[in-house]
């Protein structure tokens, strides 16, 4: 069966490693040392910045969680999704919810066979800040509004916090995928997120698929540490 086709159906299909680094080499390297151990793997902002499209050569097809996050007209948004669905390699791409719903409905018509992620309110985000930037300051409502509107607009699922995805699973139809990072091991520090949680409470939860970064790629052994979180995401489903 190819990587493609797999069910997401065990631990290691549910968790998607963050390729948090700073070139090619690098990120090579981590999915050499990940030895398989997770079923999905993240390009960002700062590695796709760093090396464009070419990152994405040699990684498994359809199983590459690309997250732009993006945000803009809706024209211009169409044509850039377009432009990835060029690449066999993603299987996800993300974009911003508060973009709209013309935006969100542009973006899965030029989808293809990818997958559209509508991203609800960032994960660093609190209600503080979210009061700052004139959002209002109630993180879950707004949360569950804009996973309705990406829902609406026929995205195929949402990213949002582990504390969120219970009340976006509720909200949401069947088989729409809710994404959450924030997730970290017990004990391991939170870093600049606020809204986190362990990978077997971000399952329980709801969650489709969890986001693993710092704490696989810093890991003394990034096989180990991604083989468990996949075994607690497992015992979480079991």
């Amino acid at each position: 069966m190819s990587e493609a086709a797999r069910p997401a159906n065990s631990g290691r299909d549910r968790l998607i490693c963050a390729l948090d680094v700073e070139s090619a080499a690098q990120a090579r390297a981590l999915v050499t040392r990940l030895g398989g151990a997770a079923g999905w793997l993240k390009v960002g902002l700062e590695l796709f910045t760093a090396e464009g499209p070419t990152v994405l050569s040699g990684l498994p097809e359809g199983r590459v969680f690309l997250d732009l996050k993006l945000h803009d007209i809706p024209e211009t948004v169409g044509r850039a999704v377009a432009r990835v669905a060029r690449y066999a390699e993603v299987g996800m791409l993300t974009v911003h919810a508060c973009g709209g719903r013309a935006m969100l409905a542009r973006a899965v018509k030029e989808a293809s066979a990818m997958k559209i992620l509508a991203v609800t309110v960032l994960t660093s985000l609190d209600a503080t800040d979210l009061r700052e930037v004139g959002d209002g300051g109630d993180v879950e409502d707004l949360v569950v509004r804009r996973a309705r509107l990406a829902a609406e607009a026929g995205c195929h699922g949402v990213v949002c916090s582990p504390r969120e995805a219970a009340i976006v699973r509720a909200d949401v139809p069947a088989g729409f995928l809710v994404v959450t990072p924030g997730v970290r091991p017990a004990g391991v520090p939170v870093g600049d997120q606020k809204r986190v949680a362990t990978a077997a409470e971000a399952i329980l939860a709801g969650a489709s698929h969890v986001v693993v970064g710092r704490p696989i790629r810093d890991a003394a052994d990034p096989f180990a540490q991604a083989n468990a979180i996949a075994a607690e995401i497992a015992g979480a489903l079991a």
